[in-house]
């Protein structure tokens, strides 16, 4: 982590999400991003994008397979906030991704799927910018429990930023029902983490909330949030 990114964490870890966004804003303007999975955290962020009117700019990775309780909550977003929240998709469709790679990759190889139709396509778009947000919190999974607010991105070449990072599920869903925030249905059917269709079940009682992810393999993160085991070459900045 530079001196700068040190001096961020220290001086923002008891800020509010809404004033971390705005430093963010303020520190990279035209160059900053969120990238949203429409989960509760998600909608969250982008309540506080919209109801304050902060101009960042939103986008989702659209890999053709989500449920259609997302692709319905993406539309009510859009039109609760007035916001546009950009469609990045995989160069591939799900049946040319089948032509080449063999039908339904997914039950296969999830791993390979992930990175064909999420990180390879998030690569591209990040490249675009010098800064992205995430919804990532501490206590989701053992891999995000050291995040910071502000940090280095050692997978994608630059600087991300996690509004709730300290947040808990319980401060999450009290902020989601204060304001009356949109929110998958699927989260009332047994579903506390929505991914793709094909690879998300609904989650039983006294599992873990990202059980219902991947289900029956060791897989519990999609890649995005993960380090790679090398060091990945610096990303060439664009402009």
């Amino acid at each position: 982590m530079t001196s700068e990114l040190a001096e961020l964490v220290l001086a923002f870890e008891d800020k509010s999400p809404e004033e971390i966004l705005r430093e963010a804003a303020r520190r990279y303007p035209g160059r900053l991003t969120f990238a949203t999975g429409f989960g509760v955290e998600g909608c969250v962020l982008i309540d506080f994008v919209g109801r304050h009117g902060l101009g960042i700019d939103l986008f989702t990775l659209d890999t053709g397979v989500l449920f259609e309780e997302t692709y319905e909550l993406w539309r009510r977003l859009e039109a609760r906030y007035g916001l546009t929240i950009r469609a990045v998709r995989p160069p591939r469709t799900i049946e040319e991704q089948g032509a080449d790679e063999g039908a339904a990759l997914w039950t296969r190889n999830p791993d390979r799927c992930c990175e064909l139709r999420k990180v390879q396509p998030l690569r591209a778009e990040l490249a675009k910018f010098d800064a992205w947000i995430t919804a990532v919190r501490r206590d989701q999974t053992a891999e995000r429990a050291n995040a910071r607010i502000f940090e280095q991105d050692g997978k994608f070449g630059l600087v991300k930023v996690n509004p709730l990072v300290g947040w808990t599920t319980k401060d999450v869903w009290n902020y989601m029902v204060r304001n009356d925030v949109p929110y998958n249905p699927l989260h009332d059917q047994g579903y506390p983490s929505i991914g793709c269709r094909p690879c998300t079940s609904p989650v039983q009682a006294g599992e873990d909330p990202r059980a219902g992810r991947w289900r029956g393999e060791e897989k519990k993160e999609c890649g995005l949030h993960v380090l790679p085991s090398f060091d990945a070459p610096a990303r060439a900045r664009n402009g």
